[in-house]
C-alpha cells in the first residue's frame, strides 16, 4: 500500500509519526512509553510495568470498570491491545475510519485518566501470575531470560519475576504510572487516512493531560560471554536450545537486511544449509535463526529442539556451516535466491495499515530512526557476499555469546555441544 510518512512534535513534547495511507478503511494507532520492566523503581518490583499494562483498560475517569469501557470501545468492531517488554509499554488500537476520533478519544481516556483500584489490581496480579506460570511450561520462554542474563542483561528469570508480584501494591502502581506515562516520554504512530484529519489529530493529541516528564535513557549493561547453562527439567523428552552471538552495537537497516539474507541461506527453507540439511538427515524437526535488536546491541540468535541422540550430529552440522560462512564459502546463487525471497516478502509486507505501522515501529520507538519502506528494495539489491561475511565475522569475534538448554540430560552433553559453537 502506498503511503507517506511525516514526523510531528507536539507542543507538550511528545513526538510521533503520521503515516498517510490514501483510501485506507481503517486507522491504526500505537502509543509507546519507555516505561517497561527495566524502569521499575527497583528489581523487587520488576513486574510492575506488566501489571500497569494489564490495568490499562480498566476503570478510568469516564468508565467504572473494564467491562463498561470494553463494551463501548468495541461496539463498532474496534480492537485494542497492549504489550510490555524490558524497555517499553505500548498501547495499540485499530478501528474503522468512520470512528477514528471516537476511538482516539477513548484511548486518551484510558491512558491519561486511569483509576487504579484494589479490586482490579488483585484481579490483574492474578492474571499476570497465571500468564507467567504458563510460561514456565514453555521451554523457549524459560530459556531466553536466562540467556539474556548470561550475556550480562540485568533481568530476572521467570520464577524470580513471579516472586516480585507479591511486592506490588496500589501505591507502587500509581508511582510507576506517574513517572513513566509523561508527554516527553511518549511516542506514537498513527496510520490511515491521516492527511485529511491531520489538524484535528494533532489538536486531540495535544489535549492529552499528561505531565511533561522526560524521555528516559535506556539502561546500559556490561555485556560478556558465559559458560553453557542447563536448565534441568526431568519431564523434558528432548533438548530445547538457544544460543546467541552478540555485537555491542545496534545494526542499521542495511546490515539487518544482509543478516536476514544470511539467515535465510542457513535456516530459512527446506533447502537451507543447516535446517534444510538437518531435516534431510532426520536430525531435527524445527530450528531457525534470526537477528534481534536491543536498544544498544544486536544479537544473532539460533534456537530449536533436538533429540538427545541427534544433538551431536546437529551441532556438528551447525559448526561446519558456520565455519564455511566465516570463511566466505557462500555461493552467489544462494545469495541471489535469498535476495529474491526478501524482495518477495517486501512486496507482501505492506498489504495492511497495521503491517505498515509495524514496519516503522521497531526503529522509531527504540532509537527514533525513520527507515522508509520504499528504500528497502534498493537496500536488498545492494547486498553482497562481502558485507554478509563481514557481519558474520563481527558477531563471531565479539567475545559475547551464551548457550542455554532445557532438558533432562547430563551437563557433559551440553558441554560437548558448546564445544561445537566455537567458530
Amino acid at each position: 500500500m502506498k503511503h507517506t510518512v511525516e514526523e510531528v512534535e507536539l507542543k507538550n513534547g511528545a513526538k510521533g509519526l503520521l503515516i498517510d495511507v490514501p483510501n485506507a478503511s481503517v486507522m491504526n494507532t500505537k502509543v509507546h512509553f519507555r516505561g517497561g520492566m527495566r524502569y521499575a523503581k527497583s528489581p523487587d518490583y520488576y513486574e510492575i510495568a506488566h501489571v500497569v499494562e494489564h490495568l490499562s483498560f480498566g476503570a478510568n475517569a469516564k468508565y467504572k470498570s473494564e467491562k463498561e469501557y470494553e463494551a463501548d470501545f468495541t461496539k463498532n468492531g474496534a480492537y485494542h491491545n497492549a504489550w510490555t517488554s524490558d524497555f517499553s509499554v505500548c498501547y495499540e488500537t485499530e478501528c474503522a475510519d468512520f470512528e477514528w476520533d471516537r476511538i482516539l478519544d477513548l484511548k486518551r481516556i484510558a491512558i491519561t485518566s486511569p483509576k487504579f483500584n484494589e479490586e482490579e489490581l488483585k484481579s490483574e496480579k492474578g492474571n499476570v501470575r497465571a500468564e507467567l506460570t504458563g510460561y514456565m511450561n514453555d521451554y523457549s520462554r524459560l530459556l531466553w531470560p536466562r540467556l539474556q542474563r548470561a550475556i550480562g542483561e540485568n533481568v530476572p528469570d521467570l520464577r524470580e519475576r513471579l516472586n516480585t508480584l507479591q511486592n506490588i501494591e496500589l501505591k507502587d502502581i500509581r508511582e510507576h504510572y506517574r513517572r513513566t506515562h509523561t508527554a516527553k516520554n511518549m511516542r506514537f504512530i498513527i496510520a490511515g487516512q491521516v492527511k485529511k484529519h491531520k489538524k484535528e489529530l494533532v489538536k486531540m493529541l495535544e489535549s492529552w493531560e499528561l505531565r511533561e516528564g522526560e524521555r528516559f535513557n535506556a539502561p546500559v549493561d556490561e555485556l560478556h560471554s558465559s559458560p553453557s547453562i542447563l536448565i534441568r527439567r526431568k519431564d523434558a523428552n528432548n533438548l530445547t536450545f538457544g544460543f546467541s552471538l552478540v555485537t555491542p552495537r545496534r545494526l542499521n537497516v542495511s546490515e539487518t537486511e544482509a543478516m536476514n539474507v544470511l539467515n535465510h541461506i542457513l535456516n530459512g527453507t527446506m533447502s537451507s544449509r543447516i535446517f534444510g540439511e538437518a531435516r534431510r538427515r532426520g536430525l531435527v524437526y524445527g530450528m531457525g535463526s534470526g537477528l534481534s535488536h536491543s536498544i544498544n546491541y544486536s544479537s544473532w540468535d539460533f534456537d530449536g529442539e533436538v533429540n538427545e541422540d541427534s544433538a551431536e550430529a546437529l551441532f556438528e552440522l551447525i559448526q561446519r556451516e558456520m565455519v564455511r560462512t566465516l570463511n566466505g564459502e557462500i555461493d552467489e546463487e544462494d545469495i541471489n535466491a535469498a535476495k529474491s525471497y526478501a524482495l518477495g516478502r517486501y512486496q507482501m509486507g505492506a498489504q495492511t495499515v497495521n503491517q505498515i505501522s509495524d514496519f516503522y515501529a521497531g526503529d522509531y520507538f527504540s532509537i527514533g530512526e525513520i527507515n522508509h519502506y520504499d528504500d528497502i528494495p534498493n537496500i536488498i539489491n545492494k547486498i553482497d557476499k562481502a558485507i554478509i561475511v563481514e557481519l558474520a565475522r563481527e558477531f563471531a569475534a565479539s567475545g559475547i555469546s551464551a548457550f542455554v538448554t532445557v532438558g533432562s540430560c547430563e551437563k557433559t552433553l551440553i558441554n560437548s555441544l558448546e564445544d561445537r559453537l566455537k567458530f
